[in-house]
C-alpha cells in the first residue's frame, strides 16, 4: 500500500486533491486530520483563551490517527474511524470494513506533515496557492460549514497562516516533497500519472 501525504495551509485545496484521487483512483482511501480534533472539556475551555488553538497539533488526537493508520496497514478487517462535527465540537466514532483492495492511503490535512510516520517511504504533496485565494476560501467554509462571524475567521486566519509555515522548512528539507497547485490542471495530469505508473508496479 503507498501513502499519499497531501498538506497545505487551510484553503489551498487539500480536501479538493484528495477527494480527486480518490475518484481517479478508484482504491483508495482518505484519512483527514480534521477529522481528529480533541473535544474534551479541557481543549474546548482552553480554545477560549488560546484563538490558535485549533491549529496547534495539540489539538488533535495524534495517537488515535497513527491507530487508525496501522489498522489498515496491517489489514485489519475492520477500522475505527473519528469524525469531528464543528458546529457541536463533538466527535463519533464509526467502523468501516470497506478497505479490501485499497492500494492507495491519502492522509490529508494542516497537520498530516507532523505525525508519527515514516515521511521518506511516503508521496509528499504540499499544495500551494496564495495567501489571497486561501483566505476566500476559508471565508465562505467558516461561515457555511462551521458557523463563525468574518472577523473570528480572519483573525484565526492570520494565525493559522503563521503557524502552517513557521515550521515547514523542516518537513520539506528533510524529505522529498512535491509542490503543486491543486488548480492547475497539468500538474494535476502529471501528478495522477506518476501515482498511477506506481499503482503498475509489483
Amino acid at each position: 500500500m503507498k501513502t499519499i501525504v497531501i498538506t497545505g495551509p487551510s484553503g489551498s485545496g487539500k480536501s479538493h486533491l484528495a477527494k480527486k484521487l480518490y475518484n481517479d483512483l478508484n482504491n483508495a482511501f482518505i484519512i483527514k486530520t480534521d477529522s481528529y480534533y480533541r473535544d474534551n472539556l479541557l481543549i474546548k475551555i482552553l480554545s477560549i483563551f488560546i484563538i490558535d488553538l485549533y491549529d496547534r497539533i495539540i489539538s488533535i488526537k495524534e495517537k488515535e490517527i497513527i491507530k487508525t493508520i496501522n489498522s489498515i496497514y496491517n489489514k485489519k478487517k475492520s477500522i475505527k474511524l473519528i469524525n469531528y462535527d464543528f458546529r457541536r465540537r463533538k466527535s463519533s466514532h464509526s467502523i468501516t470494513s470497506e478497505l479490501k483492495g485499497t492500494k492507495f492511503l491519502i492522509i490529508e490535512g494542516i497537520f498530516s506533515h507532523r505525525l508519527n510516520i515514516d515521511y521518506k517511504n511516503t508521496m509528499n504533496i504540499f499544495c500551494r496557492q496564495k495567501k489571497e485565494i486561501c483566505y476566500l476560501r476559508r471565508l465562505k467554509r467558516d461561515q457555511l460549514e462551521r458557523g463563525r462571524k468574518r472577523k473570528e475567521i480572519k483573525k484565526k486566519f492570520s494565525k493559522s497562516w503563521y503557524l502552517f509555515f513557521k515550521k515547514l522548512h523542516v518537513y520539506i528539507n528533510t524529505y522529498k516533497v512535491s509542490e503543486m497547485n491543486p488548480d492547475n490542471r497539468e500538474s494535476y495530469r502529471k501528478l495522477i500519472t506518476n501515482i498511477k505508473s506506481i499503482k503498475k508496479m509489483p
